[in-house]
């Protein structure tokens, strides 16, 4: 009985078994739609409207490196422009007169001996006309400054009317007087001692070893640009094929170069022989039409106006003042003054505006912005050098950049 009642209380204690889970189904239950949301008023979510965002491809670290490495460039071709300059000259020289060079050897002429020739014919030509125009060209240069002097007296005796800041000028410069006369006057307290400085007097020496130094320098590098030119014009096309040599042994890859070392080496020399041809037509104008003012050395005037015509907005700036100077000095009238400025500001900007495109193609023509910029740069950079070098440097590296895939974002800034 005992064990009856033990095994009963036992067995209730037991909890009873739990439910087997039921079997899966292989159709998903049904998810309940959501409950809509209240209407409130208009998020600033939905009323922005959504971002465009520009995306470009712009490595901070190779920006850096890239600035960088033009800082770099900047400071040698300032440090080195002894260096610099020359080749810049004689690579010009060298695409200028190339096609002179290669017709000679197309009629049989050695290359060696047509180089020669050219580049004698072209300097022979520059020294004779600057020994015939040496004596008109030194009376222009001494007339300038009395030109300047001469129009300054004009402005200055022009009566004017006295306005109150003038008056409170003219105060201020005699209490100024005032006041030196007495600090003359206060004498040198005893103890005190008075040092004069005295200036050096004139050393004909020191003038005559500086302008010395300053002659041998400019016929070294006259000599220097002339070989460089020379040995240039001799190589022919020796660099050319080292180019296509070293562009590898695929056959493909070869052509691609020959035929972007031909649009380029065309493009320069087009562009070169452009600013030859309309600095003669400017050059040539202006003497005339300063012959026909009357205006006296107008082949020096013709000569300096083709040699400006090179720095663009600039030199028909220069031209325009100083024939102006100078035309006021001879005819000592305001009439002929604008007659003759303003016949050299007409020249530039028919032949600037009007023949210049014409005569360039589309591909050679450049931002005018970047011609401006450019030309401030390399003038800051080379001083008048820069000025003439700069616009056709500019070209050649957009010639350069044009034709090279990782570079055309430049050539493409450079152009119009």
């Amino acid at each position: 009985m005992v064990n009856d009642q033990t095994a009963v209380p036992e067995q209730a204690a037991n909890p009873e078994p739990e439910p087997l889970p039921a079997p899966l189904s292989s159709t998903p239950a049904p998810i309940p739609a959501p409950a809509p949301a209240p209407e409130t008023g208009p998020s600033t979510e939905d009323v922005e409207p959504e971002r465009v965002l520009l995306q470009m491809p712009v490595d901070v670290r190779s920006a850096a490196l890239v600035f960088l490495v033009v800082l770099a460039g900047v400071f040698a071709l300032r440090w080195a422009a002894a260096v610099f300059i020359p080749l810049m000259l004689s690579l010009l020289i060298t695409y200028a007169l190339a096609p002179a060079v290669d017709k000679l050897e197309n009629w049989r002429v050695p290359r060696w001996l047509g180089a020669a020739v050219v580049l004698l014919a072209v300097g022979g030509g520059l020294g004779w006309t600057g020994y015939r125009l040496s004596d008109s060209a030194s009376e222009l240069f001494d007339a300038l400054p009395a030109a300047a002097l001469k129009l300054r007296q004009a402005v200055r005796t022009k009566p004017t009317v006295a306005n109150p800041l003038d008056t409170v000028q003219k105060a201020a410069s005699q209490l100024e007087q005032a006041a030196q006369e007495n600090a003359a006057k206060v004498t040198t307290p005893r103890g005190v001692q008075r040092v004069a400085i005295e200036r050096p007097g004139f050393n004909v020496r020191d003038y005559l070893v500086s302008g010395t130094l300053g002659l041998v320098t400019a016929i070294g590098q006259l000599t220097l640009i002339a070989f460089l030119s020379y040995f240039a014009l001799c190589s022919g096309d020796t660099f050319r094929r080292k180019l296509v040599r070293m562009a590898g042994p695929s056959l493909q890859k070869k052509k691609i170069t020959v035929k972007v070392l031909d649009d380029i080496t065309g493009q320069i020399e087009r562009y070169l022989l452009v600013q030859i041809l309309t600095s003669a037509i400017v050059g040539l104008a202006t003497g005339l039409a300063f012959w026909a003012l009357g205006l006296e050395n107008a082949a020096v005037w013709g000569i300096l106006a083709a040699v400006t015509n090179l720095i663009p907005y600039v030199g028909s700036l220069i031209v325009m003042t100083a024939a102006g100077l100078v035309a006021f000095l001879q005819f000592n009238t305001i009439e002929m003054t604008l007659a003759v400025g303003g016949a050299s500001l007409l020249i530039h900007t028919l032949v600037g505006n009007l023949l210049t495109p014409w005569l360039t193609s589309r591909t050679s023509r450049m931002n005018p912005v970047a011609v401006f910029v450019g030309v401030i740069f390399w003038g800051w950079l080379w001083g008048v050098w820069g000025l003439l070098l700069g616009v056709p440097v500019l070209m050649v590296i957009k010639a350069v950049c044009d034709r090279v895939e990782d570079l055309q974002a430049i050539g493409e800034l450079l152009g119009e």
